[in-house]
C-alpha cells in the first residue's frame, strides 16, 4: 500500500485536526460556560430574592432545580400575580426600598419598569440564543410565549369543517356557538396589530354578531369547550388547551392565520441587593437546562437552539408577538373591547 507523501500527510492531519475542532464546537453548542468569578460573588451574596407572577408549581420546581445547582444560594420567591406586580415594584421604588433581585412578569410590566429606569443593564451569556423580537437586549429577555389561538370541541366540529381562516368564524353556522373571554385586551390588542386597526375593528364588530357566549378563565372556558357549551372558543392559550387535551377531553386548537402572543418574561432590578446572584439566576433561568425545565411545563420556549424540540404543530405558525409598548394603552383596548363585545 503506497504511503502518503509529505505534502498528502500535511494536508490529511490538517483536515482531521479541523473536522475534531468541528466536532468540538458542535457539541459545545448550547453550553455556556459557568463564570467562576460571578459564582464566587454570589457565593459571598448568600441569598437572591425573586419576584415571580408564574404559577406556584413551576416556581417551585424552578427554584428546586435552582437551589440544587446552587446549594450556597438561598433563592427567597415572592410570587406575585396579576396587576399587584406592577404596584409592588412601584410601591417599592418610589419608597427607596431596593428588596427585589430578579423580576419574572408580562411583557407589558418590564417595558415599564425599563421604561423608569426600574431595570438593571446586563447581556447574559445566554443571550445570542434569543431572537431580537423577543428581547429588549441587556434588560429583559422573552423566555416563554402563551400563544392565543381558537379552541374547538372535537366531537362537535368535522375536521373537514373547520374554519381555515378568521374570516371564517364569520360564517352563520357559528352563530351561537363561539366564545370569547371579554377581559383579554391583550388579545384583542394583538389581533388589531395583526389586521390593522380599521380592519380589526371592522372584524371585531361583525364577530360581536355571532352571538357570542362571553365567558372568563382559560381552564374554565377550556372545560366549558370540550362539555359542549360551544364549538369554539377564539381567543385560549394553546397550553390550556393541551393540558386538558392530555386527559382525553374532546379538545384540540388551530390557528387561522396569523397568532398573536403573549411574552413571559424576566430581567433584573437596576438596585439589585444581590447583583451577583441575580445574574446567577437570570443565566441559570435563560440557559438550556433552564428553558428544558419551562419546556417539560408544557410551554413554549423562545431559545433558538430548542425550536427543533417544540411540537410539530407549533413549528409551522407565525407567531406576533404583542407589543409591549401596548400594555400603556390596554385599559383603551379593554374598554373597546367590552364596549364591542359586552354593551353591544
Amino acid at each position: 500500500m503506497r504511503q502518503p507523501n509529505t505534502c498528502e500527510f500535511y494536508y490529511m492531519t490538517t483536515f482531521l485536526t479541523l473536522t475534531l475542532l468541528s466536532i468540538g464546537v458542535l457539541c459545545a453548542w448550547g453550553q455556556t460556560k459557568p463564570n467562576v468569578k460571578l459564582i464566587e460573588e454570589a457565593k459571598k451574596e448568600g441569598e437572591v430574592v425573586f419576584y415571580a407572577g408564574m404559577s406556584p408549581a413551576e416556581a417551585n420546581v424552578m427554584q428546586a432545580k435552582f437551589q440544587a445547582k446552587y446549594p450556597f444560594l438561598q433563592l427567597k420567591l415572592n410570587r406575585i400575580g396579576g396587576n399587584r406586580m406592577a404596584a409592588k415594584v412601584f410601591t417599592e421604588a418610589r419608597a427607596g426600598q431596593n428588596l427585589v433581585d430578579l423580576i419574572q412578569t408580562s411583557e407589558f410590566d418590564l417595558y415599564t419598569f425599563q421604561k423608569n429606569g426600574i431595570l438593571a443593564y446586563y447581556i447574559s451569556p445566554e443571550d445570542r440564543f434569543y431572537p431580537r423580537e423577543y428581547k429588549e437586549q441587556g434588560y429583559w429577555t422573552a423566555y416563554q410565549l402563551s400563544l392565543i389561538v381558537v379552541g374547538y370541541n372535537t366531537k362537535m366540529v368535522a375536521p373537514q369543517n373547520l374554519p381555515k381562516t378568521y374570516d371564517d368564524l364569520l360564517n352563520p353556522a357559528w352563530k351561537g356557538k363561539i366564545m370569547l373571554d371579554p377581559t383579554k385586551s391583550e388579545w384583542f390588542a394583538g389581533m388589531l396589530e395583526i389586521m390593522g386597526r380599521e380592519k380589526g375593528l371592522r372584524y371585531m364588530k361583525d364577530l360581536s354578531k355571532q352571538d357570542i357566549v362571553l365567558r372568563q378563565g382559560n381552564a374554565l372556558r377550556a372545560q366549558l369547550v370540550s362539555a359542549g357549551e360551544a364549538v369554539f372558543d377564539i381567543n385560549i392559550p394553546t397550553h390550556t388547551v393541551d393540558q386538558l387535551k392530555k386527559s382525553g377531553a374532546p379538545i384540540d386548537w388551530l390557528a387561522l392565520g396569523p397568532v398573536p402572543a403573549r411574552m413571559s418574561t424576566i430581567g433584573i432590578a437596576a438596585k439589585a441587593p444581590h447583583p451577583h446572584a441575580a445574574r446567577l439566576l437570570l443565566d441559570f433561568w435563560l440557559s438550556r437546562e433552564g428553558q428544558r425545565l419551562v419546556d417539560s411545563f408544557n410551554r413554549v420556549v423562545t431559545r433558538s437552539d430548542l425550536a427543533e424540540e417544540q411540537s410539530a404543530a407549533i413549528k409551522g405558525l407565525r407567531i406576533v408577538p404583542v407589543n409591549p409598548a401596548l400594555g400603556e394603552e390596554l385599559q383603551g383596548y379593554e374598554k373597546l373591547l367590552r364596549d364591542i363585545f359586552v354593551s353591544k
